[in-house]
């Protein structure tokens, strides 16, 4: 195969630690409008797709989705900045990749502005080169669609880019694109949630993408044997 030379990211549960914000949010929607709750582990199988998809029951009635997503946003907001934090060891991962020449992208099912929030807060911003949102997509993940944009824009070799994930949608997303596959297990998601996925990676640290990006004599948790 190829060397990596772009590596795109997710953004919740990759990069940054949101998860128990994300679910919270949730659940505040669900009381605000009086709707019956849902559970935690309900909530997470849709972890990773856009909020229109989460909240899909609901989309034969346009203003009460609407609604549903405008008070998801506005408490995630409110509450973002005091509950959000970088997994340890991500910034300095993605420095030492950087430093190395690798092109970076993200490509997240947030909307853009909520991206940007999430990347300021952690120091993030700088080190991504591209950003490819759910609002700039016909088609979210899993659908290959914000993985092949990312790749158009940044005029990537889909053969030489892996995309790091911690969630089933990631894992289908990029592998529909072409690239590889790279599971972040600390994020929400384990390796047995994630193994129908086979992605070509299997990541238990962040420092394991400096290893994978390293070269394969440094390649760590391969799936694939090059």
């Amino acid at each position: 195969m190829p060397q990596l030379h772009t590596v795109l990211f997710d953004l919740d549960g990759t990069l940054i630690d949101s998860i128990r914000l994300i679910l919270d949010s949730y659940h505040h929607t669900l009381t605000h409008h009086n709707l019956p709750a849902r559970t935690d582990e309900e909530w997470l199988r849709g972890v990773g797709t856009p909020l229109h998809v989460q909240f899909s029951q609901w989309r034969d009635s346009p203003e009460v989705l609407e609604a549903m997503i405008a008070t998801y946003r506005e408490y995630n907001l409110k509450h973002h900045d005091r509950m959000v934090t970088i997994y340890p060891g991500v910034l300095e991962a993605i420095r030492e990749i950087k430093a190395t020449g690798i092109v970076t992208g993200l490509v997240t099912s947030k909307n853009r502005q909520g991206a940007l929030r999430g990347l300021t807060l952690v120091g993030l911003e700088a080190l991504m080169d591209v950003m490819v949102c759910a609002d700039e997509v016909s088609n979210p993940k899993p659908h290959p669609e914000p993985v092949e944009k990312a790749l158009t824009l940044l005029g990537a070799d889909p053969r030489s880019t892996v995309y790091v994930g911690d969630s089933i949608h990631d894992m289908h997303a990029g592998r529909a694109a072409g690239v590889r596959t790279a599971a972040a297990l600390w994020g929400p998601f384990g390796r047995s949630h994630l193994e129908s996925t086979q992605p070509d990676y299997w990541l238990e640290s962040p420092s394991d993408l400096v290893t994978l990006i390293a070269g394969p004599t440094r390649r760590v948790n391969s799936e694939r044997e090059e």
